[in-house]
């Protein structure tokens, strides 16, 4: 660990000798702890970190207008509009590679759910499903299942690592909730938890902010700090000694992500592509999600705020978006390519800005809880890495069965936990019906198909709910509802499926 006279000479040298300001009124402890948490950060890019953040926020953004193309169709498979051969052989392939232990998932756990209104990591959150499982729940039983139908197919004992990226305020409380559910069944030495970087949030002259009198206000260096993070804690090189040579990443807040989905990764194998990323339609140009598309002929995420408007409107000859490719947050990768990204490409993924309210001290020492913006928090994004694909692909697949993130409080329309739970609720609505059963209200009177999967805050579809151990995307539930009355709430989990079983 760095000296107190080491730490001051790099703060000067830093332009930020004022982070010691309070030095003399700190307890040794508080003394120790903070210089501890000095000598973490990069104090050689400090400077220019800094400087990089304040002008980079002065900046006025630009949207871009000329040099941009959607992606070509022969770089894009569709669950809707590929031929279903090819979609049947994608996932064979897709299953063959998970069942000779090649796949990996990893999840970006990093954020702290500020939005949602939590003080606890997202993935611990319970959505109100009759189950009352949580999304780290949900997860780790799709693992289990897709883990279980490579068996079956291939004959193998097949092991699905999960990586987890935390930070600082998730690591803890994420390894104690694993512990206290015994890991949802899953072998611990298969979740993999490792932290990404934290980096100071900084005024918008430069400034690095004072939490507190000898603490720093920091914040994780965004999703797209994985890449580093792989590197700083040797998950890398674990992969390699797995024999992991593809890796599934996704976001926590999707109550709806196919874990290692079998199809986007045959997919990708078959087509030779070293980084892909899945995608939903568009529903209108103003959404606001980043479109996937190409820049002077580069693959990469324009964020809706950068898109003029009079292109993002523009539509094709059946009336549909031309950029219309909304991305979701879910991406494969070769391990080669992310070793390749690691030891070449980390130094130059894009700085984004994003401005913040930062709680800090004052010059008298005082706490204060802003009002309004006042900090600049740098991060990187995942996506960022799609430029230096020498192969890149997209897949398509149907926003209901895929996509419907946790991000907002139910003081929000969308992206809430009554518009997951509803999404989620309303997907297994369709695999009962789909499999012939017959939803049944509390009275016993039947719920029309189409009213049962109603996906509407008003409106919430009819309460049943099919735990992932007993189907992973809505597969062998004929056999078992097939002509069958459900009364709900109905939850099938293992034991009633069980029950169910044909004799």
């Amino acid at each position: 660990m760095f000296s107190l006279e080491e730490v001051k000479d790099s703060l000067e040298i830093a332009g930020q000798s004022h982070v010691l300001q309070f030095w003399p009124e700190l307890g040794e402890e508080e003394r120790s702890a903070f210089l501890r948490e000095l000598a973490q950060l990069d104090m050689e890019g400090l400077r220019g970190r800094c400087e990089a953040a304040a002008g980079a926020a002065a900046s006025e953004s630009r949207g871009l207008s000329g040099n941009i193309d959607p992606v070509p169709p022969e770089f894009i498979g569709s669950v809707k509009k590929s031929d279903k051969n090819n979609i049947l052989q994608w996932e064979n392939e897709g299953f063959v590679q998970i069942s000779n232990k090649r796949v990996g998932v990893l999840l970006l756990a990093g954020g702290q759910g500020t939005r949602l209104g939590v003080q606890y990591p997202k993935g611990m959150y319970d959505v109100g499903l009759p189950s009352g499982k949580t999304l780290y729940q949900i997860q780790a039983e799709r693992i289990h299942k897709i883990q279980e139908l490579a068996d079956i197919k291939h004959g193998s004992k097949c092991t699905i690592p999960w990586y987890i990226m935390t930070s600082e305020f998730t690591l803890a409380p994420t390894e104690k909730f694993f512990e206290d559910n015994n890991y949802f069944g899953l072998e611990p030495s298969n979740v993999i938890m490792f932290e990404q970087r934290m980096i100071p949030a900084v005024t918008f002259d430069g400034k690095v902010i004072l939490q507190g009198k000898g603490k720093i206000a920091l914040a994780p260096d965004g999703n797209g700090g994985l890449y580093q993070a792989l590197v700083d804690n040797n998950i890398l090189v674990d992969m390699k000694k797995r024999g992991v040579e593809y890796l599934y990443v996704y976001c926590v807040d999707n109550i709806l992500v196919k874990m290692a989905d079998p199809v986007f990764i045959g997919f990708c194998v078959t087509k030779g592509a070293d980084c892909g990323a899945k995608v939903v339609e568009k529903m209108h140009p103003a959404e606001a999600v980043g479109v996937v598309c190409r820049v002077q002929g580069i693959p990469q995420v324009v964020e809706y705020s950068e898109m003029q408007q009079e292109m993002a409107e523009l539509r094709g000859p059946g009336g549909e978006l031309i950029y219309n490719a909304g991305n979701i947050c879910i991406h494969f990768f070769t391990r080669t390519f992310l070793q390749d990204v690691a030891e070449k490409f980390e130094g130059q993924l894009k700085q984004h800005v994003a401005i913040k309210k930062v709680p800090f001290v004052d010059a008298r020492g005082s706490q204060v809880k802003p009002t309004k913006p006042n900090g600049i928090k740098m991060e990187k994004f995942v996506f960022d890495v799609f430029p230096f694909s020498r192969n890149f692909v997209v897949f398509e697949v149907e926003r209901e069965d895929e996509f419907s993130p946790l991000k907002n409080s139910d003081e929000a329309a969308i992206d809430s936990p009554t518009s997951a739970r509803n999404s989620l609720l309303a997907q297994h609505c369709r695999w009962a019906t789909s499999a012939g059963a017959t939803l049944l209200d509390v009275h016993g009177n039947s719920i029309p198909p189409t009213a049962s999967s109603v996906l509407a805050r008003d409106h919430p579809p009819a309460q049943c709910e099919i735990s992932p151990l007993v189907s992973y995307f809505g597969e062998g539930l004929e056999k078992l509802l097939k002509r069958q009355k459900l009364t709900t709430p109905f939850i099938l989990d293992k034991k009633k499926a069980e029950d169910l079983q044909p004799q």
